[in-house]
């Protein structure tokens, strides 16, 4: 008998990865446990990879316009941080109150807790477009942001934070889709979004012939434009109904007891993303102490990760779909099983591209950035992180899974210890220690993410998530 465990057989393989693309129809609480995780997981790594490249891409191009402008993204990004966290609050409840709904076999409560989801993610995302746009110059000069950055940054922090609504919705409406199992939905919104906004970015940024070059701010409006068009594109697949989610007529209305399930589970997941996210503006903030170079370094290094992890997230955003329907359809077993199939996967790829990282941090910061002291920085930064890769993956499934599971409080716990009881001490302590330097805030990420991973695998093998009731 073939383990259900077991990825697809190389003979299906191409196959298997056609219709994950191409979106199809599938029973994600029956069959191969290897081959439902591996369907799922491949459209939400493509749609994870795209948002990799446009960020390499942003900082690229951006680069070149010199320290003040990278460090003006790395601001702005940081400040962005609470846009994604309230967005991903809400999206981590939307998957998993969606997923729970279609494991049970209710299209109908699953459509219409997706109204309820995107409805609030509506609201929210007006009143942060409206702050952002009002508050962007002095939230910078909050950040330490110096006075060159200043001149350089605040019209793209500006753009940037009024549109952060389009980045709000994209969030939901694709956190909606994968947990109704429609990852290929997912993955060509966030393609069409960031492909836009990958075209723009140089075109607006240089102004070639007769187009104007908006410096940075090129940038903050080819990030909107792609994002706003995104959305409308996931709004036309939603009314079109073209996967498991069809949503119709008789789902739209406010429904409070849905409301009410929703807002508890991303209340939770809220704070647990907050915790990471403030950890972030901590640490960037303690970069920004040892000037433009430093900044711009860490800010360079950090969306290399990034380029690595957030395919790695795809992968986990698989396992908590899987997790998310398997308890729908009462097989706690399964879900399990779907955990340990997809931190494999995870592994093994963090752990290679960790490898690469460590090895040639040198040419690969290359790319980016001439500045001597930049590139210190950056591969420093970048071969630091690399390490913990292999935990980091572990990890991130783990989180990922207890979500599925709508148990948003233990990985909130987590958060809250691992990251600011220990992660934000560590970093303060080695930074003040002039031998170290800036070094101290990767040296505290690899720390606090290592121990992260050690931890979600001790609550995970307690088995209470499988428990939680939606």
């Amino acid at each position: 008998m073939t383990d259900p465990a077991v990825p697809a057989l190389p003979s299906r393989w191409w196959d298997d990865v056609r219709a994950a693309v191409r979106g199809t129809r599938h029973d994600y609480t029956q069959g191969s446990i290897g081959r439902a995780t591996f369907l799922l997981a491949i459209p939400m790594v493509l749609e994870m990879l795209m948002e990799s490249l446009f960020a390499l891409s942003d900082v690229f191009f951006v680069a070149r316009l010199g320290a003040s402008a990278v460090a003006s993204v790395g601001l702005t990004e940081s400040l962005m941080v609470v846009v994604y966290t309230l967005a991903m609050g809400l999206a981590i409840g939307g998957t998993a109150i969606v997923a729970r709904r279609v494991g049970e076999k209710s299209p109908d409560d699953a459509a219409r807790a997706a109204v309820q989801v995107i409805g609030l993610g509506a609201v929210m995302a007006l009143v942060l477009g409206a702050l952002g746009a009002l508050l962007a110059p002095t939230l910078l000069r909050l950040m330490g942001a110096t006075p060159d950055v200043l001149e350089t940054g605040s019209t793209f922090a500006r753009i940037m934070l009024g549109g952060s609504g389009t980045a709000f919705l994209l969030f939901v409406i694709n956190a909606v889709f994968r947990g109704a199992g429609d990852a290929a939905i997912s993955m060509r919104v966030l393609w069409l979004a960031n492909g836009i906004n990958i075209v723009l970015g140089p075109l607006l940024i240089f102004g070639p012939g007769p187009l104007p070059a908006f410096g940075v701010t090129g940038a903050a409006i080819a990030t909107t434009t792609g994002r706003g068009l995104g959305v409308v594109y996931a709004l036309w697949q939603l009314s079109r109904g073209s996967g498991h989610l069809q949503l119709q007529r008789r789902h739209l209305g406010l429904e409070w007891p849905v409301i009410q399930r929703v807002l508890r589970m991303a209340g939770n997941a809220t704070v647990q993303v907050m915790v990471g996210s403030l950890t972030w503006m901590v640490l960037i903030r303690l970069i920004a102490g040892f000037g433009s170079a430093a900044m711009a370094g860490y800010t360079i290094a950090v969306r290399l990760v990034m380029f690595a992890l957030l395919p790695a997230w795809g992968v986990s955003n698989a396992a908590a779909t899987m997790v998310g329907q398997s308890l729908g359809a009462r097989l706690p077993g399964r879900a399990e099983q779907a955990v340990r199939s997809a931190a494999r996967y995870n592994g093994l790829f963090l752990g290679l591209v960790g490898v690469v990282y460590v090895v040639a941090a040198g040419p690969i910061v290359g790319w980016f950035t001439q500045d001597a002291a930049v590139h210190h920085v950056a591969v420093q930064g970048l071969r630091l992180m690399a390490l913990g890769f292999p935990l980091y993956a572990l990890g991130m499934v783990l989180m990922q899974a207890f979500n599925g599971a709508g148990d948003t409080r233990t990985p909130t716990r987590m958060n809250i210890g691992v990251f600011w009881l220990f992660e934000i001490p560590l970093a303060w302590l080695l930074t003040r220690n002039d031998a170290i330097g800036s070094t101290g805030v990767f040296l505290a990420v690899l720390s606090a993410y290592s121990l992260l991973a050690l931890v979600a695998w001790l609550m995970f093998r307690r088995g209470s998530w499988q428990r939680q009731a939606l």
